[in-house]
């Protein structure tokens, strides 16, 4: 092969590798993290950036209700990949105290733990998709996360006999507007949160009385909560945080009601 040619085909390759790390990058750069800074008791602000969910199907509060407003409402919503013995009693926490929950589910739930997970339905919470596996849905194409989407919906309903409620929380909250897309187009509203703390961690679990103190200081009317039913904390204080929030004037939504 000449020179001249051997330069051409190695231009061609360079040029192509720039094309797709373009790609990739400009994909990188579009994919955000949820966050949301805590307001005390009121509301919090999201950035403008951050406004994207709600163009397209997005949730992260309840925007028909204000701080002054006399409905005071809050949304209890559990992200559970698997059960460690807490989950069961977060469910019973729930029961007694006649509150509805939604449960953003992994396939290992349902597939080691069928009955709990027909359980939260049968006691009239929401059982929701959290995706298959928990992958960053922002590295995935549009066909890609639909396929795990859809696979966890037929995982479900084989081992369950019912369907998966439409919607979606991105797991780790990493979003991009294609992936916003792509769970519109499959009829989910995808649910992020206006509180949260630090429970996910087993092993570094918070105190307590620490934990009902930040939940309650930063409880605001509204509120999607975010918890994780595998926290011995929760499954701990869960009883008295509910009744401290009932204490206080609250009622307790479901997702059905914040996205009509």
């Amino acid at each position: 092969m000449k020179k001249s040619k051997i330069i051409a085909c190695v231009a061609l390759v360079c040029l192509v590798f720039s094309v797709f790390s373009a790609a990739a990058g400009a994909e990188a750069a579009s994919a955000m993290n949820w966050y949301v800074k805590k307001n005390g008791a009121k509301q919090p602000a999201i950035e403008e950036k951050q406004r994207v969910i709600l163009d397209h199907g997005g949730y992260y509060l309840d925007g028909k209700v204000s701080d002054e407003s006399a409905d005071k409402v809050l949304y209890l919503t559990f992200d559970a990949g698997y059960e460690n013995g807490n989950v069961a009693k977060i469910l019973d926490a729930l029961k007694e105290e006649n509150v509805p929950a939604a449960f953003f589910i992994l396939d290992h739930m349902v597939l080691k733990n069928t009955d709990l997970v027909r359980r939260m339905s049968e006691e009239g919470h929401l059982v929701c998709n959290h995706s298959k596996n928990h992958k960053d849905m922002t590295t995935l194409t549009p066909e890609e996360m639909a396929k795990n989407l859809t696979a966890l919906e037929t995982i479900y309903e084989q081992k369950t006999g019912k369907s998966l409620s439409k919607y979606f929380r991105f797991p780790e909250g990493r979003y991009s507007e294609q992936a916003l897309k792509t769970a519109e187009k499959l009829g989910y509203k995808s649910i992020f949160w206006s509180l949260a703390y630090a429970d996910w961690d087993n092993e570094r679990q918070p105190d307590p009385d620490a934990a009902i103190r930040k939940l309650l200081a930063n409880t605001h009317n509204g509120a999607v909560i975010l918890l994780h039913p595998t926290s011995a904390t929760n499954a701990q204080i869960l009883p008295a945080l509910i009744r401290a929030w009932k204490n206080e004037g609250y009622r307790f939504g479901t997702l059905d009601e914040l996205t009509k």
